[in-house]
């Protein structure tokens, strides 16, 4: 019986790895869209029908990645706050920031404590963003993104496909725990 939950617990956790690289993909497909605008949510002429790499809502182009989705999405209780942050130059920069280094974690399995946390903190500012949610009063995918995330924390010491075994060996991270 040990050997089966041996193979299912190394199932799982090519599950939990391929989890983790797809939502690093998300984010850094995010972070790629906002800095200079594939089309997906950035740059895309709805009216036209195209997608205008570069345009003026790229960061690249001297956008603001924050200015649309803060003062155009947000809605419920919190609406004002986050309006307020919209184009802010520190939010602006901290929300890339997140975005890109969040992405590279999860994507290479390395700082995988500071990721899944802020991570977390970063889908439950968006989730909190929209309240309540359009389709269910309760959960969207932020919180779905959220539950993978704390996923991730806990099974961070077993992961596989990933450099997480050899960064936790890592003099530094083994001084600096929350690095793992």
């Amino acid at each position: 019986m040990a050997k089966k939950d041996s193979h299912a617990y190394g199932a799982s956790l090519r599950v939990w790895a391929l989890l983790r690289v797809a939502l690093g993909f998300t984010m850094l497909w995010a972070f790629a869209d906002k800095l200079i605008g594939l089309g997906f949510s950035t740059c895309y002429d709805k009216k036209a029908d195209v997608i205008n790499v570069m345009c003026s809502s790229a960061v690249a182009a001297g956008g603001s990645p924050t200015q649309g989705w803060l003062n155009n999405a947000t809605k419920g209780p919190l609406q004002d706050f986050y309006q307020s942050l919209a184009g802010v130059a520190i939010v602006d920069f901290l929300f890339m920031a997140g975005l890109l280094l969040i992405g590279v974690a999860l994507m290479l399995g390395i700082g995988m404590r500071i990721a899944t946390i802020s991570g977390s903190a970063l889908m439950l500012m968006m989730w909190s963003a929209t309240l309540l949610p359009a389709n269910n009063p309760i959960l969207d995918d932020h919180i779905i993104y959220v539950l993978v995330l704390v996923g991730l924390f806990v099974v961070n010491k077993d992961q596989v496909w990933g450099l997480g075994k050899w960064w936790q060996d890592q003099s530094i991270v083994k001084k600096l725990k929350f690095l793992e």
